[in-house]
């Protein structure tokens, strides 16, 4: 319908909705407008994320010192390396629980679950068909925890013996064992192949080191359990992100740890949650 057809009356009111649809539009920008929750659209220059404000962050709990529940919050070296990034972009991060295998495979960013994930993830060629990653954060190390007595130090020892011998479901500890030949008795996480060992169900277990040397802390597992190797696999983990990444979150959670390991800020952190400085683990 041509102009000429229009009111006075009608183009005053249009003009009034079209203002007032701007006049939204440009509150919905500002990641902490409480008009943004009502659409995902990325603010000017932002990144595109599951919840406007929010950077969500799929995780797996608990995987002690990476990430697990103090109280009711979640807290970690993990949630530390990604709160450097949220800051960087204006945002507050929001942790996901979330089976392991669901965020390795990519799923759990594909059906927009969260925008990263950051579970202790290993960088593997497997996982990148599917994620892509940040820059490396950790450099990991995989560790054989045993019941006392037992005299292992390496797998095939563990074989030879034909001892128990447990890993956690759908992890690089696992791959790398059964590379080596083995078939350990699968747990569907960390906290149960830990009780699977104190249970007797494994005679030994494969873990990542740091977690390994967290549980071991504890009066209860250091008195009837010890640290018989560890296995340097040569994995480091990265920061997930849906496959065809949006550039500026990626480069978003890249500069934050490239700046943090060369300002002091990583070693920091890494002190915090390891009591140990980069590079000497293990």
């Amino acid at each position: 319908m041509g102009l000429s057809f229009l009111s006075r009356r009608a183009l005053a009111v249009g003009a009034v909705v079209v203002a007032g649809v701007f006049g939204l539009s440009a509150c919905g920008t500002g990641a902490s407008s409480d008009d943004a929750a009502s659409s995902n659209a990325p603010a000017a220059g932002g990144p595109k994320l599951v919840t406007p404000g929010k950077l969500t962050t799929c995780t797996n709990l608990p995987y002690e010192p990476f990430q697990f529940k103090e109280g009711d919050k979640v807290v970690g070296f993990d949630v530390d390396i990604v709160d450097l990034a949220a800051k960087k972009l204006g945002l507050t991060q929001e942790i996901v629980d979330i089976d392991f295998a669901v965020i390795k495979s990519g799923a759990a960013m594909a059906a927009g679950k969260c925008d990263v994930a950051a579970a202790g993830m290993t960088i593997t060629p497997e996982r990148q068909a599917n994620i892509d990653f940040s820059v490396p954060y950790f450099d990991a190390t995989q560790a054989l925890l045993a019941r006392k007595g037992v005299n292992v130090k390496t797998l095939d020892e563990i074989k030879a013996q034909g001892l128990k011998f447990g890993a956690q479901a759908s992890t690089t500890g696992l791959d790398y064992a059964k590379k080596q030949g083995l078939s350990p008795k699968e747990f569907a996480d960390s906290p149960k192949e830990l009780l699977g060992l104190q249970s007797g169900q494994a005679d030994v277990i494969i873990q990542d080191l740091p977690v390994v040397l967290t549980w071991l802390k504890k009066p209860e597992i250091a008195d009837k359990f010890e640290l018989v190797a560890s296995l340097d696999t040569g994995e480091q983990y990265g920061v997930g992100l849906k496959k065809g990444a949006d550039p500026v979150l990626l480069k978003a959670i890249d500069d934050a740890i490239t700046t943090a390991k060369s300002d002091g800020t990583y070693e920091q952190i890494f002190l915090k949650w390891f009591g140990k400085k980069p590079g000497e683990l293990g």
